[in-house]
Formats: C-alpha cells, sequence, structure tokens
C-alpha cells in the first residue's frame, strides 16, 4: 500500500535531509499516520480476505510505503540507512491488523 504525502518537514529553506528516516518517523507520529496506515492495512485484509483465494494475512499482507514528495528528488535522492531520503516503510504485523480488524467487527468489551 502506498500513500503519497505533500507534508512540510524542514525549516524556512527545504532539502532532502528533511525527509530522512528519523525527521519522517517524527512527522509520521505527529500527523497520527501510523493510526491511519493500520486502518488501510484493515481495509486492504478485509478485501482479500473476500477476494483472494488462499488468503493468509502472514504471507499476502505487504507493509506501508509513505512517500513524502518534497523529499524526493528524482534519482539524486540521498540514501539513508538503506532507504531514500522522502520514503517512510513500515510493515505492520499481520496479527496487529487482523486483531484491529476482529476488534473493529465486534467492538471493545
Amino acid at each position: 500500500m502506498v500513500d503519497y504525502k505533500t507534508n512540510w518537514l524542514g525549516g524556512e529553506t527545504l532539502t532532502a535531509a528533511d525527509y530522512t528516516p528519523t525527521a519522517m518517523a517524527r512527522g509520521m507520529r505527529e500527523a497520527h499516520y501510523p493510526l491511519q496506515a493500520l486502518l488501510y492495512s484493515v481495509a486492504l485484509h478485509r478485501f482479500l480476505r473476500w477476494r483472494q483465494p488462499g488468503y493468509d494475512p502472514d504471507t499476502h499482507l505487504g507493509g506501508v510505503l509513505y512517500l513524502f514528495l518534497r523529499g524526493m528528488c528524482g534519482p539524486q535522492t540521498p540514501v539513508v540507512d538503506a532507504m531514500p531520503c522522502g520514503v517512510f516503510s513500515w510493515s505492520p504485523p499481520a496479527a496487529l491488523v487482523t486483531d484491529l480488524s476482529d476488534l473493529l467487527d465486534r467492538g471493545a468489551p
């Protein structure tokens, strides 16, 4: 799953260095994007459960990518910790996704 973001994570001037994994993780938390990613993952889980023969969340659920467009500057985009600046990835555990889906189905006790 991929989501595109245009968040301004820098100061007065903006560079790719404003979109390192650490800076994006901070921006993700501040904007509550991990919750958004989990809800998107639940929706995908429910779709695949319905449409994918032999669906197995551990096999078929991939991670999420948040592409911060302001931090991506083409082929010369710097790479930090094996990820290009502006690309945030996260793989929520399949059990977390399925448990949240079940909780949303039945509601809290």
